[in-house]
C-alpha cells in the first residue's frame, strides 16, 4: 500500500515515514521556502531589513503565474481555477508582474 505524500504527491511506502531509497526524494515547497528563508536571512548577516512581506510575495507570486499559464497554455479561465482566483482577480495580477 502507498500514500502520497501532500505537498509534492511523491509515493512512500506505507511501513515507513522516509522513502525508500528507490524513491524520488524531492523537497516539498515548504521546506523549499524554508531553505531559501533561512539562506537570505544569513546572508543578510545583521544587516537590517523591512517590507520582508511584500518581497517574498513578489518573489513566490511571478513565478507561479508563469508557471501555471505555461501549465494551462495561458488559458486564463482554467488558470484562474487552478489557482482557486475568480478570473478578474487573476489578469489583475497577471498585469502587475507583465505577464499579460
Amino acid at each position: 500500500m502507498t500514500q502520497l505524500v501532500e505537498a509534492n504527491k511523491q509515493p512512500m511506502n506505507s511501513t515507513s515515514i522516509t522513502p525508500s531509497p528507490s524513491e524520488h526524494t524531492a523537497l516539498t515547497l515548504k521546506q523549499n521556502v524554508e531553505q531559501a528563508l533561512t539562506a537570505y536571512f544569513a546572508e543578510l548577516d545583521g544587516q537590517h531589513t523591512s517590507e520582508l512581506y511584500d518581497l517574498f510575495m513578489q518573489q513566490v507570486e511571478a513565478p507561479l503565474f508563469t508557471c501555471v499559464m505555461q501549465h494551462t497554455h495561458d488559458n486564463q479561465s482554467k488558470a484562474a481555477t487552478l489557482l482557486g482566483l475568480n478570473r478578474g482577480t487573476l489578469r489583475k495580477k497577471l498585469k502587475q508582474y507583465d505577464l499579460l
